[in-house]
């Protein structure tokens, strides 16, 4: 009797370490997936997600750029009519007038490639009218020229708009009556 229930206790042994074993793997099988399968489009709209966003926020850029550019003639107007009344008053407002002539020199170069800006919007390559992306290779050209237009219609100003108003704000201060 020893001998049978050494021997049942190594074939128990055998089998419970081969179904360790046998637990360990996987019961289905497993396939290689391809290059395109699953891994690109979730890839692939995760980009256009991201150049969508990137031009919506291009387009508002553009806009802002254009409200202020069409507003510019009206502004370099009014404040060279307060710089008028405040040298009829006998107040020095030199200052305040070179940084609006500053200002009014560069605005005409900058609205050329703001022009430049609006025309890519216009013709939007890449894109469809609500601004989805309709061919990522244009779309991204697209995102590249406009930003490249925006930023030298920005960079042509060289801060000739703030440093008016700081010319402005300057002049304000130093003209306020005292108590």
């Amino acid at each position: 009797m020893s001998k049978i229930s050494v021997l049942l206790k190594k074939v128990l042994l055998v089998l419970l370490i081969a179904g360790i074993g046998l637990s360990a793997m996987p019961i289905t099988s497993v396939a290689a997936s391809g290059l395109a399968d699953e891994a690109d489009p979730p890839r692939q709209q995760m980009e256009t997600a991201r150049i969508t966003q990137a031009y919506a926020r291009l387009v508002e850029w553009y806009n802002r750029q254009s409200s202020w550019m069409d507003q510019s003639d009206a502004i370099i107007a009014r404040v060279q009519n307060l710089i008028e009344q405040a040298t009829a008053r006998g107040l020095d407002a030199s200052a305040v007038q070179a940084a609006l002539n500053a200002f009014a020199a560069a605005v005409p170069n900058a609205k050329v490639y703001n022009r430049q800006a609006g025309a890519i919007v216009a013709s939007h390559p890449g894109f469809d009218e609500r601004g989805n992306v309709t061919d990522v290779r244009q779309a991204l050209e697209t995102i590249r020229s406009l930003h490249q237009a925006l930023k030298t219609a920005h960079d042509t100003m060289n801060g000739t708009g703030m440093a008016l108003k700081e010319a402005i704000k300057a002049f304000i201060e130093a003209n306020r009556p005292r108590e």
